[in-house]
């Protein structure tokens, strides 16, 4: 395939990945020059990243689909592992009266329900973030081809974080349509000891109370706790990362192991979780107010919590857990694209576009 013809169906960083002919890793600097990117011996070095032996072929249908089983695999496994810090948080925010603090959280659900309380959701949990997941993660890789070709590759090179940005919110926005009646069964399910057992009894329980449109009632609060926690996920990890594998690894990407490089992903993942927590904490102690009670408003739960409150509780359990969440989420991603033959995410700054006189260096080559 020609070089021109990849590049128009690749994705940022497209022109990084060199076609099957053409695999060699060289940077003119420190590397010899590929004698494919270079027929003769020229002088035109080949692309910073050697492109994988895809088992998948990159942005085919089959890609796409192997990043959204990944993403079921990544956020819907670590959120049922986490359900009981996030047992406890929830309870935090609706009862703070009760629940004054993490350690007293659990001392009181271990005293009034018991070990077994403590994964009380855990299928709407799973089943709700699994669909999430697959949301998420696969339309982030969809989306970020499709600002990138809209960008072409200079300036997809030149603001790669607007396409972060830009992918992972879109993405979001459907990802959370998804989780919503799942999020909304399960904090009732958590936070109203009796409402019922799980998402079996909860769900037709909870139609039957509001109606099937009281499932959304918190869509306009989860996503402003879910978008912004998407955007800083993606756009800081893939910026931590690539500041990681530049400043603090002293070879390229291409050389480290694939389990270093996935311990790369998990710290890279943990970093950007904390500041997802922050940002998107305000917004998650929203969902958790309205869904627990019938008929509450955004103005209800400013008034019983402040907004000094809004911000704060139950924030450092949600840092730990996040952070956690979204090294492992990060982690579990990555290493489901290595099992199948895919690269793993992020670590290269995109090369600068072609020139006109690499152009004609190429045609004389």
């Amino acid at each position: 395939m020609a070089l021109s013809d990849l590049s128009r169906e690749s994705l940022l960083p497209s022109f990084l990945y060199a076609p099957s002919a053409a695999r060699s890793f060289a940077a003119a600097s420190r590397f010899p020059a590929s004698p494919a990117a270079a027929p003769g011996g020229g002088g035109v070095p080949s692309f910073p990243i050697q492109a994988p032996k895809e088992k998948i072929e990159m942005y085919s249908p089959a890609f796409y689909a192997a990043c959204t089983a990944g993403g079921i695999a990544s956020c819907g496994l670590t959120h049922m592992a986490v359900t009981p810090l996030d047992l406890v948080k929830c309870n935090m925010q609706i009862d703070p009266a009760k629940y004054k603090s993490i350690s007293s959280g659990f001392g009181i659900l271990a005293k009034e329900q018991g070990v077994r309380g403590f994964f009380r959701g855990w299928v709407p949990t799973l089943l709700g973030y699994s669909a999430q997941g697959a949301c998420k993660f696969g339309f982030y890789e969809f989306f970020k081809k499709y600002y990138s070709d809209i960008a072409g590759p200079e300036y997809a090179a030149k603001y790669k974080t607007l396409i972060y940005l830009a992918g992972s919110a879109s993405a979001e926005v459907i990802a959370d349509v998804a989780l919503c009646p799942f999020e909304a069964v399960k904090v009732r399910v958590q936070t109203q000891p009796g409402f019922a057992r799980g998402l079996s009894d909860g769900l037709p329980k909870f139609i039957r109370s509001e109606g099937a449109l009281g499932l959304y009632k918190g869509i306009v609060p989860l996503w402003g706790r879910q978008i912004p926690y998407t955007m800083m996920k993606f756009a800081s990890f893939e910026t931590i990362v690539e500041l990681i594998y530049k400043h603090a690894v002293p070879v390229p990407k291409s050389e480290c192991s694939k389990p270093f490089q996935l311990g790369i992903s998990f710290a890279g993942g943990y970093v950007a979780g904390v500041f997802c927590a922050i940002v998107s904490h305000p917004a998650d102690n929203l969902v958790s107010f309205l869904n627990n009670a019938k008929g509450a408003t955004v103005g209800d739960a400013v008034k019983k919590l402040g907004l000094w409150g809004l911000f704060t509780r139950g924030l450092p359990l949600r840092i730990v857990m996040i952070g956690t969440l979204t090294g492992a989420q990060w982690g579990i991603y990555d290493a489901f694209k290595v099992m199948v033959g895919l690269p793993t995410t992020g670590g290269v700054t995109p090369a600068p576009a072609p020139t006109a006189e690499d152009a004609a260096l190429k045609a004389s080559a």
